[in-house]
């Protein structure tokens, strides 16, 4: 995969590149797709990487949204807005990506895990809308540098004690003493802050908004997927402070995401909606990762790629009409359906995907969290059903308030769409609601 990588950024000088790394990206996600074993302990093992079926099905999302980001953003092509930089800037990303998903030694898994800040803030303070990106910028950065310092501090006291920084290879921290606690939450706080958990969250919708097409899409598809992905290898350390802690992280997941769902039944902002709605989402997310159940994992793991994929889609949405429009307000974007008819079945299938309904796979992986946590704990089936409601009430919101009414007046004609960005919404909705008939494939 490297090697792939590698002749595609040096191709940005010339004058093509922006097609034929479209092509390459799409190349090379069929051949990882082709490239896999099914009898999934490690795999592709060397250089202190391999792969498990975590870590590949991570690549392969990875991979696909990259490749649908330069699908969707062909405005920054056609405007000529320094698109080899943003080509550069994508691959780079996708390279650091690939580094964490497939490393096996924790102090490199940390390491990939922080430059894929770098190129996330270049897209934000590069290709963002409004002069407030600077802001959402150094918020981002700092929530996650702030947290991530007692990581790499946990990570070496680590290998201190066990002489090891092997993923899954040392031994698991048995003493449930002051210390061990202290050591247990300040490495489980960087992943909580990446995914992010409720009171972690504020950076979030801020960077969301500010961000280009491409910095919400790799945001909302993969950069959030990297906080349960690091909980998933970090927790095989603290199995037995784990089981003491989960009723913490179990309910103020399930209490914030009620708390947000409720926020964003009053958003008037698209962008500020969905990226709301990923804290709602991730939330669940956490239950099952910290209720460390085998059906809450696989419902974890099936949970991240539907909503990779689905927020995604709802992001290249919300662009699309802010890019006709100049606004993401829902008070002015009404009526979309008469304005671009053609929008509106796409509106309403990544919608419905959105609040989980068949034949999407949120709704397989949503089926197993929720299992999994009222197996856990019969009181959360109130804090659960709440959730789903709050959770169906602002898709229907926000796709009945932009969708029906009066458009606005002053908007006489547009686009309703192009090949490219059917492309685009096709190509996240296809395995979104196809994976289901086979969900073994993302059974671990």
């Amino acid at each position: 995969m490297l090697k792939f990588i590698l002749p595609l950024i040096l191709l940005m000088k010339y004058k093509g590149e922006w097609k034929v790394v479209q092509v390459g990206v799409f190349c090379l996600g069929f051949m990882i797709s082709i490239s896999c074993y099914h009898n999934f302990f490690m795999f592709n093992l060397g250089f202190s990487l391999g792969m498990d079926y975590i870590g590949y099905i991570m690549i392969l999302l990875s991979v696909w949204i990259t490749s649908l980001i330069l699908v969707c953003s062909q405005k920054i092509k056609n405007l000529g807005n320094f698109s080899s930089s943003f080509t550069l800037t994508n691959m780079a990303l996708l390279l650091f990506l690939l580094l964490t998903f497939s490393s096996m030694d924790y102090l490199m898994f940390y390491i990939s895990f922080e430059a894929s800040l770098i190129p996330t803030l270049i897209l934000i303070l590069g290709w963002g809308y409004q002069p407030e990106r600077v802001q959402a910028g150094v918020y981002m950065l700092f929530y996650t540098l702030a947290f991530s310092l007692p990581l790499l501090v946990s990570l070496l006291f680590y290998y201190s004690a066990t002489g090891s920084l092997v993923i899954n290879l040392g031994s698991s921290l048995s003493s449930l003493d002051y210390l061990s606690g202290v050591w247990y939450v300040s490495t489980v706080l960087a992943f909580l802050v990446k995914m992010p958990m409720f009171m972690f969250h504020l950076w979030l919708p801020k960077a969301h908004v500010e961000a280009p097409i491409a910095g919400s899409m790799i945001l909302a598809g993969v950069l959030l997927k990297l906080g349960g992905y690091g909980l998933i290898r970090v927790l095989v350390m603290f199995q037995e402070i784990g089981k003491e802690f989960c009723w913490l992280w179990v309910s103020v997941s399930i209490m914030g995401g009620i708390y947000i769902s409720l926020m964003c039944m009053r958003q008037v902002d698209m962008k500020s909606l969905i990226a709301y709605s990923s804290v709602v989402h991730m939330s669940l997310v956490l239950c099952g990762i910290m209720i460390f159940s085998w059906w809450g994992l696989e419902g974890s793991v099936i949970l991240m790629v539907g909503h990779g994929l689905c927020s995604s889609g709802l992001f290249c949405l919300a662009n699309m009409v802010y890019e006709r429009t100049s606004t993401r307000s829902l008070m002015l974007n009404k009526g979309l359906l008469s304005f671009m008819p053609s929008m509106g079945l796409w509106w309403f299938l990544l919608s419905v995907s959105n609040m989980a309904s068949p034949p999407s796979l949120n709704l397989a992986g949503e089926i197993m969290l929720i299992l999994t946590v009222l197996s856990w704990s019969k009181v959360s089936i109130v804090g659960i059903s709440l959730l789903s409601f709050f959770s169906a009430s602002y898709t229907l919101y926000m796709y009945s308030l932009s969708q029906h009414g009066v458009f606005y007046n002053s908007l006489y004609s547009c686009c309703s769409g192009k090949v490219s960005e059917y492309l685009g919404l096709f190509l996240h909705w296809l395995p979104l609601n196809i994976m289901i008939l086979n969900s073994s494939l993302l059974m671990i």
